[in-house]
């Protein structure tokens, strides 16, 4: 998916340019006094684009209204699924494994993300760990969110994340290096309602008292 993205990138902004480019190269040569040919839109100083002849050309013809919404519908498609493509983080599905013989083995993203995050979890003062791959297959990079306990010690947790679930998992696919960005979270623990024992003695004392009237006596 990402191969394709960028091709399509490319001749997106190709073609952009290469409009952009003859557009505003015609009409600067046109302004300085060049003399287009017959064919060209743009013939004069004074002249403008897209007159109201243009404009109004086939607005009448019984296929223009259908066609024209039928391409704008489609280019606003393809405008939503451009966007959508940049916004989205490229997760990377598989990783090439170096096996030592010349031949790569495929891994799937998926297994070294939970190889990850089980390492992470297994960290002292690390509750949740989510991992996901981004990159290229032969070189992925890796985005986690650790979720801390109240008691972790953020700097300590960071490192044995690198030096061990980290670490490990790079020499596992055979990677020659695993980048990492780790963002850290602090777990919020509900508090919870202590009783003093002051306070359930006294009740006591006051449930087994009784009132008794005066010049009476006590059973």
């Amino acid at each position: 998916m990402s191969g394709v993205l960028r091709t399509v990138n490319r001749i997106v902004l190709g073609l952009l340019g290469l409009v952009l480019l003859a557009g505003g190269g015609s009409v600067l040569a046109v302004g300085l006094g060049a003399k287009p040919p017959s064919w060209w839109i743009h013939d004069g100083r004074k002249d403008v684009l897209l007159s109201v002849a243009d404009r109004q050309r086939w607005r009448d013809e019984g296929w223009w209204w259908p066609v024209a919404i039928a391409v704008l519908g489609v280019l606003v498609l393809l405008a939503l699924w451009w966007l959508v493509a940049q916004l989205r983080r490229r997760r990377v599905t598989e990783v090439i494994v170096d096996t030592g013989d010349g031949e790569g083995a495929r891994l799937r993203g998926r297994a070294l993300e939970n190889v990850l995050a089980s390492g992470a979890e297994a960290v002292d003062g690390v509750e949740r760990a989510g991992v996901v791959l981004t990159g290229r297959r032969s070189s992925p990079r890796a985005r986690a969110k650790l979720s801390l306990a109240p008691h972790a010690v953020p700097g300590e947790a960071l490192h044995q994340f690198g030096v061990e679930a980290l670490a490990q998992a790079k020499n596992s696919a055979g990677l020659a290096s695993l980048p990492a960005e780790v963002r850290l979270r602090a777990v919020k623990h509900r508090a919870e309602r202590v009783r003093p024992a002051g306070v359930r003695a006294g009740a006591r004392a006051r449930s087994g008292s009784r009132r008794t009237r005066p010049g009476t006596r006590p059973p």
